[in-house]
């Protein structure tokens, strides 16, 4: 049974902004030139970010995901649970019946 759920807008994170924070107080640590160049690509930003920025990108991807999941209520998961049950002993059944009419059928003409 599919159910309609209107679809929730998840605040996003700046990843760039992050980055960019990031690379000034690195920028602020290292005693490099001021001459050199400050652009570089997001491959080398990436191998530059630090363990923290990394875990908290990390930790917000996990939270919008999170938001995303369908939780279902205790109503539904009684529903469920009764219609597993219901076809497992409905498997059951049919499969025991299948096993007595071959044990029948192998005595008649075996």
């Amino acid at each position: 049974m599919a159910e309609v759920r209107k679809k929730q807008t998840v605040k996003k994170y700046n990843v760039d902004k992050m980055l960019e924070d990031n690379n000034k107080k690195n920028s602020k640590n290292s005693k490099s030139n001021k001459n050199t160049k400050t652009t570089s690509t997001k491959k080398e930003n990436q191998s530059n970010n630090s363990l923290w920025t990394r875990f908290m990108i990390f930790c917000h991807g996990v939270k919008s995901e999170f938001k995303k999941v369908f939780w279902p209520t205790k109503s539904d998961m009684i529903k469920y649970s009764i219609t597993t049950i219901l076809f497992i002993i409905f498997l059951s059944l049919f499969f025991y019946l299948i096993d007595v009419v071959f044990a029948l059928i192998q005595t008649l003409f075996g």
